[in-house]
């Protein structure tokens, strides 16, 4: 017959110890003496104890476990940022002893009602929120019904600044990454540099699109910059048309808000020829594809944004504290030779990989 799965009370017996003796060296080890505490705890490991997942939560209450969606991947060249962040944030959560419980929903409103389920269950202790946008019914609803989450994302709105929300996130400064290099491009000699978005509002778009503005204004002045930016779908085949638009207008580098997008100024300008002058692209997200096809971009720090999302999280779920807004500032790469290279002065148009905390 098979070992039986040895107990607290069986290791208890075995050395003459009481059973919260043994659950104390598990759950609290520091109101334990030395001499004891060394010889449970040898006796556990040899014994191959793990405790009882099942009995704890009942003991404590608590699931150790947080509830995550798993969003739509629209579009497959952008879907690795979900992909890394989502590992990333198991790998640290297993690492804080929590487990991720991840669920599918059709829609924000299914989503909702499966937090209100699982919560009611004591299924998870707490939420990570990703995809946030304006009009987002979730950060709402998870303030007024007091459960502890954190949003990878800012909660975007047209009249509240999000340094005032209530509740902890965790978001990638977009503005400063396409400011940084449309100011590198400054630096390398181009002064038309167009600007290629998906339709911007005061969100991710928008945020990305006020890095580049705000450069341009700081390099050039006054100058018409709605003559150097144009609109289209988060498409490569409107992308290419809309790049064609701006290569017209005279733009002699491009600076787009996705990899998605850059892979459609790419096609536009390899439309021209050869003969045609060279115009350096810049996407963002330093997706594979970009990585393969050598294209410039800006690479999100997504592996620090998961870690520092659990960490905010089983923080708020261990005490009572203010909200913590973090943006953490992405990374320039140049794979293009001709911009490759630092110009002169070397710091020019470059940015550190680090986070601040808004106050």
């Amino acid at each position: 017959m098979p070992a039986q799965r040895p107990t607290l009370e069986s290791l208890a017996t075995e050395l003459g110890v009481s059973r919260q003796t043994v659950s104390n060296v598990l759950n609290r080890p520091s109101v334990v003496a030395e001499p004891t505490r060394e010889r449970v705890a040898t006796a556990i490991r040899a014994a191959g104890y793990v405790p009882s997942r099942a009995g704890r939560h009942l003991r404590t209450q608590r699931s150790h476990a947080i509830g995550i969606r798993l969003m739509p991947n629209f579009d497959g060249i952008n879907g690795h940022i979900g992909d890394t962040f989502l590992h990333e944030l198991a790998e640290h959560a297993h690492r804080s002893d929590y487990r991720l419980a991840l669920f599918a929903a059709a829609s924000e409103a299914e989503e909702i009602a499966t937090y209100a389920r699982m919560r009611a269950a004591n299924e998870i202790d707490g939420v990570v929120l990703t995809s946030t946008h304006i009009g987002d019914a979730r950060i709402p609803w998870l303030v007024r019904h007091d459960l502890p989450f954190v949003s990878f994302g800012r909660p975007w709105s047209r009249d509240a600044d999000p340094a005032d929300a209530p509740h902890d996130w965790v978001d990638v400064d977009g503005a400063a990454g396409t400011d940084s290099v449309t100011r590198h491009l400054q630096a390398h000699g181009h002064s038309r540099i167009g600007y290629l978005s998906w339709p911007a509002q005061p969100d991710v778009g928008g945020d990305r699109l006020a890095g580049w503005q705000r450069a341009m204004r700081e390099g050039f002045g006054d100058r018409d910059l709605a003559a150097l930016s144009a609109e289209c779908a988060d498409d490569v085949t409107d992308a290419r048309r809309a790049a064609g638009e701006l290569l017209e207008r005279g733009v002699t580098a491009l600076v787009c808000a996705s990899d998605t997008l850059a892979l459609g100024a790419h096609a536009a300008v390899d439309a021209r020829g050869s003969a045609a002058p060279h115009v350096p692209i810049v996407g963002f997200d330093d997706t594979p594809v970009a990585r393969a096809l050598g294209l410039s971009s800006v690479a999100q720090p997504v592996v620090r944004a998961a870690r520092t999302s659990v960490s905010l999280l089983v923080r708020r779920l261990a005490e009572e504290r203010p909200p913590e807004h973090i943006l953490l500032r992405p990374s320039p790469v140049f794979r293009d030779s001709e911009i490759a290279t630092p110009p002169f002065p070397e710091n020019v148009g470059t940015i550190q990989e680090e986070e601040f905390t808004q106050p």
